[in-house]
């Protein structure tokens, strides 16, 4: 039996003439957490959607489990999933919800409390649906989609409407089950959570895989930056300048300039910005994180 739970190669999704996702190629082996990561519209949700035949896809190939994603009905059932959020009936308790998608889908009817527990919601299984907030909500959607006690699970942003300590409980929840040996493939705008937790990492943009593989992988292919402040707005353009005539790559994010270049040039820097009038507030040298690296490869803006 194949060690990946799910691979894909060339897969496209054609819109039209827009080219929603564009010839994808991309593997996430067995037992893993894969981080999925894009800006917003760069095809993740509709990669998603492919996987579980939801949607059909344009071109290319691509299998869960080993069965091709042209017959989602061989491995489905061995699949967990939330996309674009949970839909529940709001008149009806969290308990009440997963015992009607647990008796549909034929799951056994004692699971539903032990899931509640293991996402926190065991002590709200009795309140109305309509009573949770969002993260509650997204709780009881990962917990629907653990019903089936899935080899594969697939998760679109489930941390979002969550608070600092839900984030961790879900972030600690994920990590566990990949440690079980379940797989899961989970798409999150909150890249620190995704570093802490991921072994694997696909990046998106404009439909297209820019890195597939090893989190560490990517790390160590990054470049050191030199994070630089000055004692006012005005001073990040000439600071952007020093650096590029330099022959370091740099540019302005928010209120700062990340130069790429390693510590020992940072001396030299500060010499440079003190002989052009610009007395500086922040001079960091440090390694990039996952956010650093996604903004750099995606050509996103903070």
């Amino acid at each position: 039996m194949s060690n990946l739970a799910i691979s894909v190669k060339d897969l496209s999704k054609k819109y039209g003439e827009r080219m929603a996702v564009s010839h994808a190629t991309f593997e996430v082996p067995m037992g893993s957490v894969c981080g999925f990561v894009g800006p917003n519209g760069s095809g993740k949700t509709t990669t998603m959607r492919m996987l579980l035949g939801l949607i059909s896809h344009t071109g290319g190939t691509g299998e869960v489990l080993g069965s091709s994603i042209d017959n989602p009905e061989e491995y489905l059932s061995s699949v967990g999933a939330m996309i674009e959020g949970p839909a529940f009936y709001p008149a009806l308790t969290g308990s009440e919800n997963l015992k009607v998608l647990a008796t549909l889908g034929g799951f056994p009817i004692e699971r539903v409390q032990v899931l509640l527990d293991q996402v926190g919601l065991g002590d709200r299984s009795k309140s109305k649906y309509k009573t949770y907030s969002l993260g509650m909500k997204q709780r009881l959607g990962i917990a629907a989609a653990l019903l089936p006690n899935p080899k594969v699970l697939i998760l679109d942003e489930p941390t979002n409407g969550l608070d600092p300590e839900g984030i961790q409980e879900i972030r600690a929840l994920l990590r566990n089950l990949a440690d079980a040996g379940t797989t899961v493939f989970v798409s999150s705008h909150l890249l620190s959570e995704l570093e802490i937790i991921s072994d694997y990492l696909v990046m998106l943009r404009k439909g297209e895989v820019v890195f597939s593989g090893a989190i560490q992988d990517l790390m160590k292919q990054q470049q050191p930056i030199i994070l630089v402040k000055g004692s006012s707005n005005e001073d990040l353009k000439k600071i952007v300048e020093i650096g590029t005539a330099a022959g370091h790559h740099s540019i302005i994010r928010v209120d700062e300039v990340h130069i790429q270049a390693s510590a020992d040039w940072a001396p030299i820097l500060n010499r440079a910005a003190f002989d052009a009038g610009i007395t500086l507030s922040k001079l960091a040298p440090t390694l990039p994180n996952l956010e650093e690296t996604f903004f750099e490869m995606t050509g996103e803006q903070k």
